[in-house]
């Protein structure tokens, strides 16, 4: 999605690209100004929700003292040198070029960062940033994201589950624990909404296991695009929304009594 100029995402994008273009001058002979990049390392290291894509150059070289004792002997040549900056830095300039801030997308971001910032939020991250340039991580991811947000609902209810019980019990469990399964209604409408509900859950726990990437694979492998992330991502999304808004608002209801 085209970002607005001067919105903050743009603005951020920014400040990522002199940094990865400043790194580059330095290691190729040029100068680079040491404040500006530990301000903008600050910057960026300060930003736990891209904590998963910061290029690990940047998290282990504190000013450019570090940066060049770490390049120089690692990368002999300037090629050498511009193809590892490029590569470091591409996952998180990929990431925030073709950041999606529409609606529903902004509104399932915002209920997981305040459902728990740290980790579910992180694999949401994760799942977004990997749609376009490895769809297979982010079906996997997009799976990891239900599974964490169904144990999180568990464990706050103190309802039992073994490590290896799989995404579709999971969300029956939490599903049953927020009167959310199909049999625990009457109207035929709720039924059905939330049976298809319970559909897509099984649905994408099965393309993980035949299009994400936790699992070895032999000859006929399914390989996905970028638009069957998109929908496996969004799909998640939705469903993990709806659970941590309804654990939400419950918890509210409780409090209150």
């Amino acid at each position: 999605m085209e970002q607005k100029a001067g919105s903050p995402t743009q603005e951020f994008l920014e400040k990522v690209i002199t940094l990865q273009q400043g790194l580059i001058a330095r290691a190729t002979g040029a100068e680079f100004d040491n404040t500006l990049y530990r301000n903008l390392r600050r910057e960026l290291m300060g930003r736990a929700d891209l904590s998963p894509m910061i290029p690990r150059v940047v998290q282990r070289c504190r000013d450019l003292a570090q940066f060049w004792d770490f390049i120089q002997p690692e990368y002999p040549t300037y090629r050498q040198r511009r193809v590892f900056l490029r590569d470091e830095f591409r996952p998180l300039i990929d990431y925030l070029e073709s950041l999606d801030t529409t609606p529903g997308v902004t509104l399932i971001t915002d209920a997981l960062k305040a459902f728990d910032p740290e980790h579910v939020h992180a694999i949401w991250q994760k799942a977004l940033a990997r749609r376009k340039n490895d769809p297979e991580g982010a079906i996997t991811a997009a799976r990891t994201l239900l599974e964490s947000v169904c144990k999180y609902i568990l464990d706050d209810a103190g309802v039992a589950y073994s490590e290896g019980t799989e995404l579709p019990k999971l969300w029956n469990l939490a599903a049953e624990t927020l009167n959310l399964a199909p049999s625990q209604h009457q109207e035929e409408i709720f039924k059905s909404i939330l049976g298809n509900c319970q559909s897509v859950v099984n649905n994408l726990a099965a393309i993980r296991n035949r299009a994400g990437d936790a699992h070895g694979r032999g000859r006929k492998q399914i390989k996905p695009k970028a638009r069957h992330a998109e929908l496996a991502v969004n799909l998640a999304g939705i469903m993990a929304c709806f659970l941590v808004t309804t654990w939400k608002e419950k918890s509210v209801s409780k409090a209150k009594i």
